[in-house]
């Protein structure tokens, strides 16, 4: 199954050399992002039970609706690709209010993503740190602080039925409040703290759901969850535009590891290979037959491994284990706005379901992103570069808002019913039509690769 996802919008993207050591502080993150699951769990619950009592005493009735928004806060603390998928919302926000009056909440190891679709002025960027349980509580309560002395009038929680991310949209004391709500215990409970309550919809693409959210903020919410609103089919979502030095820098990087880049044609291929849900994993072997496939096939391709530092030992492997000199491992060698920057000099990235997908997005480079688990109508990347495979087994999609992204699978057969051929002969194609556009003639053979 393959599908293809449009739109464009030309930006400028820098990110400051003190920025960058900000982009590896993720080494434990699955670590502590699971300890959060547990405590929203259990935590989360009472919590959430004990302010909706509060909110009873404080708002016995919905108040009036009077539509007065002057500043609104996004929160979406984790799942960078989703942030990039929240672009269009962010872009009905600073519409609605001004791009001053619009801030974004985040952990602090994600924000880097805000700062490279640069849509948000930096200080309206607010973090919460995650290195410890201390730092954690003392960022939190800063960030309601300053809040609450801002007079944010309303909140857009894009988490998918968190309570954590419930909670705080409460204490804001914002007056306006949009998240998703379990009506009939179709979903995990969060209370009801929540005053413009919307119903999850599984049915539209999570970048649309967003969008809708800003939307509602319009509405009385006493007309809520019926909501008259067509989500747009055609969203803008930002380009990266890599600068001169950037180019120059990522080449030079390049060379390092191989010196006959110059004449070269480029593949990234991600094996995400600590993914924070590991049923989203393609098998790892399956990387190493695909690049030997690739070179054979086509003679001045290079392939390059990518991921992140805490993935290096792995990734970089599995770059040794194709056994060519024209195999580059770069996983933990790159920032992110590097790993951009290569996926506008390269011609594909594959990859799982993950964040480097949504990234890659953003530049010309064609992304094949292999789903499982999740399902591509909701959260594939937006790129009329962009095509993904998906068996479509039968338990496939398995993992939604709905079961907290939880799920009772212990051998992802959704993943390992897509096969090499399958990609390959994807790859091939894409391949082969940039290649007869770039160099050949209309009625030229193609000179470039081997027959296939």
């Amino acid at each position: 199954m393959t599908s293809a996802r449009p739109a464009t919008r030309d930006f400028l993207v820098s990110l400051t050399a003190h920025e960058r050591p900000r982009i590896t502080r993720n080494l434990h993150l699955p670590v502590r992002i699971s300890v959060l699951q547990r405590a929203d769990r259990w935590l989360g619950i009472p919590v959430c039970a004990v302010l909706t009592l509060v909110r009873l005493l404080l708002e016995p009735t919905l108040r009036a609706f009077r539509g007065q928004i002057k500043r609104i806060l996004f929160i979406k603390f984790a799942e960078q690709g989703s942030t990039v998928l929240a672009y269009p919302a962010i872009q009905r926000a600073v519409k609605m209010v001004g791009r001053e009056n619009t801030y974004f909440a985040v952990f602090e190891e994600n924000r880097f993503v805000l700062d490279l679709m640069k849509i948000l002025p930096q200080e309206n960027v607010i973090t919460v740190a995650t290195n410890s349980l201390p730092a954690l509580f003392i960022t939190t309560l800063r960030a309601i602080i300053r809040w609450r002395k801002l007079g944010i009038d309303a909140v857009v929680d894009l988490e998918f039925l968190t309570r954590f991310s419930a909670i705080l949209a409460f204490l804001s004391g914002a007056k306006s409040r949009v998240g998703f709500h379990t009506f009939f215990g179709e979903g995990p409970y969060r209370g009801n703290l929540m005053t413009h309550r919307l119903l999850y919809n599984p049915h539209l693409h999570t970048s649309q759901m967003f969008d809708t959210m800003v939307e509602a903020l319009s509405r009385d919410p006493r007309t809520l969850p019926t909501l008259d609103f067509t989500p747009p089919a055609n969203q803008t979502f930002p380009k990266f535009s890599p600068l001169p030095s950037d180019a120059a820098e990522v080449r030079s990087l390049l060379k390092e590891e191989n010196a006959g880049l110059d004449s070269a044609l480029l593949v990234l291929l991600n094996p995400n290979a600590s993914d924070l849900l590991p049923l989203r994993r393609w098998p790892p072997s399956r990387y190493v037959e695909l690049a030997r496939r690739l070179l054979a096939a086509y003679p001045q391709l290079l392939i390059g491994f990518t991921g992140g530092p805490c993935e290096a030992g792995t990734v970089n492997r599995l770059a040794r284990d194709v056994g060519s000199s024209r195999v580059i491992p770069l996983a933990g060698k790159t920032t992110l706005r590097q790993l951009l920057v290569l996926c506008s000099q390269s011609e594909i990235l594959i990859t799982n379901d993950s964040g480097p997908a949504h990234f890659a997005s953003m530049t010309d480079c064609h992304v094949i992103t292999l789903f499982g688990p999740e399902t591509p109508a909701l959260f594939g990347a937006k790129s009329s570069n962009a095509s993904v495979l998906w068996a479509g087994i039968a338990c496939s999609p398995c993992v939604n808002a709905y079961n907290s992204r939880q799920s009772a699978c212990r051998n992802n057969l959704c993943m390992q019913a897509i096969t090499v051929d399958q990609v390959f002969d994807e790859a091939s194609r894409v391949l082969n039509s940039r290649l007869r556009h770039r160099h050949c003639p209309a009625n030229q053979q193609d000179p470039l690769h081997a027959t296939i």
